[in-house]
């Protein structure tokens, strides 16, 4: 399947003209790991710090004609170490993004979530898709479709306002949300359409904010005003959302990857709720949607800079 290779050009430039920032990678022992790195060197968003067994990652280097001296390199004898070591950069303030390579997402996120020496926050982490449609004229966001299993109402509210996040730090002022259910109705034999009622009246209150939220809405309402006002919903959402909140990872996960493999989105993957933004990726996907990911990083870390007091 072939995507579009300048889907997030605008993104990109943007990180471009902010400049790079320290980036901890954990084992780029893959072609499209360590090429993802290398392009986000190449591009001027990263200065990455790789850290992979020295003899692996030499190898695959020389294979890939990739010139490791550009680059600091750290030596662990294995995937899980490459892990707690990037883990550590960014807890010592040495790295402010931090990237998965080709090792696997559990593995990793046990790391990143570890109660005494992860980086999480009081919020909960999850994951967001940014994804480029053709036949949809402005970013998606999917969330969470990798991280959140089967979310719960109070889990759903952070990762409700974390997609909103991301969405600001993108220049979106006031994003609309789409909470995804089976049926447009709420049933009480179906928690996702009472989540989606309850998610709407939390931002009602508050405990949302930055957003438009409306639900629950089927995919084809939420995603087609034709299909909304055929069954005659009236919704600031409906047919224009920038964000679909969907029931669990299960749904969200098929929903991506249908989006990927038959209408050729580009994706990018980050994840949200930690210290730090993190580049979450496929193993399989190319090293385009890395650094897609990686310039999207960029920016979440250049925006957190900016709130942040001096010292």
């Amino acid at each position: 399947m072939t995507h579009d290779d300048q889907a997030f050009d605008d993104i990109l430039q943007q990180a471009e003209q902010l400049g790079p920032l320290p980036m901890a990678v954990a084992h780029p022992c893959s072609r499209e790991a360590l090429m993802g790195a290398v392009e986000s060197a190449d591009h001027g968003i990263a200065r990455p710090i790789l850290i992979a067994p020295q003899a692996k990652l030499k190898k695959l280097a020389e294979e890939l004609g990739v010139d490791l001296t550009r680059f600091e390199t750290i030596d662990v004898p294995h995937s899980h170490a490459a892990a707690e070591q990037a883990v550590a950069l960014v807890r010592d303030g040495y790295a402010d993004i931090l990237m998965k390579g080709s090792l696997h997402t559990d593995e990793f996120m046990t790391e990143v979530t570890a109660r005494s020496s992860g980086i999480r926050t009081e919020r909960r982490i999850s994951h967001v898709f940014i994804m480029k449609v053709e036949s949809y004229p402005r970013y998606l966001f999917i969330t969470d479709a990798a991280i959140n299993i089967e979310p719960d109402l109070t889990a759903k509210r952070d990762i409700c306002q974390n997609a909103i996040d991301l969405c600001h730090a993108l220049g979106i002022a006031c994003p609309k949300v789409a909470i995804l259910a089976a049926v447009e109705t709420i049933n009480p034999e179906m928690r996702s359409t009472i989540d989606a009622a309850a998610l709407c009246k939390m931002a009602d209150r508050g405990q949302i904010t930055g957003a438009i939220l409306d639900g629950p809405l089927a995919f084809d309402n939420a995603i087609s005003r034709e299909a909304a006002a055929t069954k005659g919903i009236v919704s600031p959402v409906a047919g224009d959302p920038d964000i679909l909140l969907v029931p669990d990872l299960e749904s969200g996960n098929m929903l991506a990857k249908q989006l990927s493999y038959l209408a050729a989105a580009a994706s990018a993957g980050i994840v949200m709720g930690a210290r730090v933004p993190i580049v979450l990726t496929s193993r399989a996907d190319d090293s385009n949607g890395r650094l897609a990911s990686t310039a999207v990083a960029n920016l979440l870390a250049h925006g957190k800079q900016r709130r942040e007091p001096l010292a």
